[in-house]
């Protein structure tokens, strides 16, 4: 009930009926599962359709986690360019197999792949920011000239996926605090973060740094 109190809110989910409003209950539902097997080992695939948007998104879940508590979580947002291209403008691709190589040491853990390109502004937006990017704008300033916000991310559908799996509780595996503030609304028990930072390098180290000043990442704090 708290998990769905908190979306409701968020989302403003409401219909009105003679003059009364009420939530409308969010719908989740887990259609497929099939092993998937990996350089990091065999993970189960969890397809899930939902009510909330049109988009496919995945849990990749290794070992038992239904009432398990720590279960190392990663959310990770869709990234085409980083995930399936392999590109150095940004740390996507390096994230996104840092945490499965952590999962798998772990015995146990999800990752969950939310259809979210370009911190929620789309592959086309994306693309275009990188443009402006390469005139002189950082990535934040660039979403705003487009008229966007810095990060339009959400993690309703995430909370709910972590909801049918029947986690207990998490271990987060990010450098994003917000991300962590975000799913504590949700009503998700996260216990922990698993820093999850990749190498810097002169493709990404612009970006990086933007992250950690404009957007608070936990980034180069062994430096500090």
């Amino acid at each position: 009930m708290k998990l769905f109190n908190s979306i409701a809110a968020k989302l403003g989910k409401i219909e009105s009926i003679f003059g009364l409003v009420i939530y409308v209950k969010p719908q989740l539902e887990n259609l497929v599962q099939t092993p998937i097997p990996t350089k990091h080992g065999e993970f189960i695939l969890h397809y899930y359709s939902n009510t909330l948007d049109d988009k496919e998104h995945v849990a990749l879940v290794k070992g038992d986690v239904a009432g398990k508590e720590n279960v190392p979580v990663r959310i990770h947002s869709e990234c085409f360019t980083g995930d399936v291209l392999g590109s150095r403008r940004c740390d996507c691709g390096e994230q996104l197999d840092m945490a499965l190589q952590m999962i798998d040491k772990a015995g146990f853990g999800i990752l969950i792949y939310l259809r979210q390109e370009g911190r929620g502004i789309g592959l086309l937006k994306k693309l275009q920011a990188y443009n402006l990017q390469d005139q002189g704008m950082d990535t934040v300033d660039a979403n705003i000239h487009l008229g966007h916000l810095a990060d339009e991310r959400e993690y309703s559908i995430a909370a709910l996926m972590l909801e049918n799996l029947n986690v207990k509780s998490v271990e987060l595996i990010t450098n994003n605090p917000k991300k962590i503030e975000e799913l504590e609304k949700l009503g998700i028990n996260v216990v922990g973060r698993i820093p999850v930072e990749a190498v810097a390098h002169d493709d990404n180290v612009g970006y990086l740094k933007t992250k950690a000043k404009k957007m608070a990442h936990m980034l180069f704090e062994s430096k500090k």
